[in-house]
């Protein structure tokens, strides 16, 4: 699987997890210079608390367009160090 944004691939693996629709990469299949902090956080009931990062590409800033979860619940033990993608980041095999 591929995920792209902005005409360049963010990260490429073959070992995705895939969680209600959106595949989770290994951390370390993600290109992490694309990668920029964000303070931006959510809540879901059964997988915990997400952190999301922020992509730039090109000079374009695409806002808290990737996430993960530091500290999953139990149920969602299978998606640790693994980050997923939207806000238009294409997800390719």
């Amino acid at each position: 699987m591929k995920a792209i944004w902005n005409g360049q691939v963010i990260a490429e693996s073959d070992d995705t997890v895939l969680v209600e629709g959106n595949h989770y990469f290994p951390e370390s299949a993600v290109k992490k210079e694309f990668l920029v902090s964000s303070n931006h956080r959510t809540s879901c009931p059964w997988k915990g608390q997400a952190r999301y990062w922020s992509l730039l590409v090109n000079g374009e800033l695409n806002p808290e367009a990737a996430w993960y979860y530091p500290e999953p619940s139990e149920a969602a033990a299978q998606i640790k160090d693994r980050i997923a993608f939207w806000k238009g980041v294409k997800v390719i095999e």
